[in-house]
């Protein structure tokens, strides 16, 4: 049996802004902070050893990582960054005020633009330029459906996380909401038409107990993981 960890950063300041946020770099606040560091003392007090974290090109992330390996005296084993493992892109949405899309837009579009699989929000003119993603020959998106972060994401857990598990060693994530739905709606083989009631809450680790064709066995979620 293996185990891997998935978990959402801490809140951003645009989670408590109420802002469409994507690949937009924003710090953690006071809150996001402590939650990082009480998810890291749970996986503490767990005694889960990692071999390998996992994480985004995105400050909330990478933050929340740094506090969660500190906490658990894990800060030696190797970290990778990955782009694939960045936040939904919200294209034109990016910036915006939740609550004024909501209103200006109505509750079935915004749902549909945040929750839906397949739905493509309104797209950007034209790609950010991001010296960080230029450098290895990405090309930020215009916007992004969940499916399409998705897709983006497969290869990463295919290449980099999956062949890790079967070798028995035991996996960090830390990564953003949509694209740990994305990740849970795979390992859990959630419907298209399911995943919209899927929510994964900041700063509450997700314990998956799987087998040696990485099936679960076992799931537990914040305080359960010691269990």
């Amino acid at each position: 049996m293996v185990e891997l960890v998935v978990l959402r950063h801490g809140e951003s300041e645009a989670n408590r802004d109420g802002i469409f946020t994507g690949w937009s770099d924003v710090s953690l606040t006071k809150q996001g902070i402590q939650q990082a560091h009480e998810a890291g003392q749970l996986l503490a007090k767990s005694g889960i050893q990692f071999t390998h974290c996992h994480t985004s090109m995105l400050k909330r992330a990478i933050t929340t990582t740094h506090i969660v390996l500190a906490e658990i005296n894990q800060l030696f084993i190797p970290e990778t960054k990955s782009w694939r493992l960045n936040e939904r892109h919200y294209g034109a949405l990016r910036g915006q005020k939740k609550q004024a899309v909501k209103q200006r837009v109505g509750e079935t579009q915004f749902r549909t633009w945040r929750r839906s699989f397949k739905t493509v929000p309104p797209l950007l003119d034209q790609p950010d330029e991001d010296p960080r993603y230029a450098a290895l020959g990405v090309t930020e998106p215009r916007g992004e459906s969940l499916e399409m972060a998705y897709n983006r994401l497969m290869p990463y857990w295919e290449d980099q996380i999956a062949p890790r598990l079967l070798n028995g060693d035991n996996q960090l994530v830390v990564a953003h909401g949509s694209t740990l739905r994305a990740l849970i709606k795979y390992l859990e083989r959630i419907s298209d038409a399911d995943i919209d009631q899927l929510e994964v809450p900041n700063g509450e680790p997700i314990r998956y107990q799987l087998d040696d064709r990485l099936r679960i066995v076992a799931k537990t979620v914040g305080k359960d993981i010691l269990k």
